[in-house]
């Protein structure tokens, strides 16, 4: 009887993925920001290396929301089709994506929704702003098919960094903007994640990360990505800096929505331990 129930079992999820049952993705995430978002990790000269560590290759139930709005197997780079400017390398989110499935104890599929540009200021995601549209456009599109929406994953700044006063005015667009689009969504308490600097363009580097670092709002977290490795153009992110910054923004959601999880987003003490 056991080895009826096992292959049951297998022919049960055979059929439900051969008929698109088991390909919606039950956890959301947006992804949003600009080219550290975007993902530039082996991106040297204009040219992507094309090496794409275990953590960041396609798993089982790792879905990402293409740029025509349809729902595909997620692999890097996952912003090829969004940030179409430059050339897209590795990222954070596919390591996010395998650390959730991980540790989210549960056989669903999480879904990604790539939505960052490189060279975006945050004023250029403003309620209003094509950006800030496609993102709720993008965002809705995705929850159509009964999904939730867990987080906003946010890595942005760096072109903030360059103008005191951009850098100054940064606290209150943040706020103004995470306000907005739980207004837009109707997720009045949706989680918000976002990294805290680890370069910039200009500066006034400091001044954008103290403005990450004290925002108050409720349901917002940070992780300071300060000491990862960068390129050789000293701004974005390598190939293994997006890796290891990819699972602390998952272990971070996980610390905000399962109590076992315990969570430092210094990234200079980022152990992670079980809850008694």
């Amino acid at each position: 009887m056991a080895v009826i129930s096992v292959v049951s079992w297998f022919l049960f999820i055979f059929l439900s993925a051969q008929s698109g049952l088991c390909s919606v993705p039950r956890d959301i995430f947006v992804l949003a920001g600009q080219s550290n978002m975007a993902g530039r990790g082996g991106v040297v000269g204009g040219k992507w290396d094309g090496n794409v560590p275990p953590e960041c290759r396609p798993g089982p139930r790792i879905l990402r929301l293409s740029a025509g709005l349809k729902w595909e197997e997620a692999r890097e780079p996952l912003h090829a089709d969004i940030d179409v400017a430059k050339t897209c390398g590795v990222g954070p989110g596919m390591a996010f994506a395998k650390e959730v499935a991980k540790g989210g104890g549960g056989p669903g599929w999480v879904g990604l929704v790539p939505c960052a540009v490189g060279g975006t200021k945050i004023g250029e995601w403003s309620r209003g702003s094509r950006l800030y549209n496609e993102l709720v456009q993008r965002a809705v599109s995705a929850i159509g098919d009964g999904g939730a929406l867990r987080a906003l994953v946010w890595y942005q700044g760096e072109s903030d960094t360059v103008r005191e006063e951009d850098a100054e005015a940064y606290k209150g667009r943040m706020e103004r903007l995470i306000m907005d689009l739980r207004s837009d969504l109707h997720l009045p308490s949706l989680l918000v994640i976002q990294v805290a600097l680890a370069s910039g363009e200009g500066k006034f580097i400091e001044k954008v990360r103290l403005a990450q670092m004290g925002i108050t709002l409720p349901n917002v977290k940070c992780v300071d990505a300060k000491g990862l490795s960068l390129n050789p153009d000293k701004l974005h992110l390598t190939t293994m800096s997006q890796v290891h910054l990819g699972i602390r923004l998952a272990r971070a959601y996980l610390a905000s929505t399962n109590h076992h999880y315990q969570f430092n987003c210094n990234m200079k003490n980022h152990t992670q331990v079980l809850a008694s």
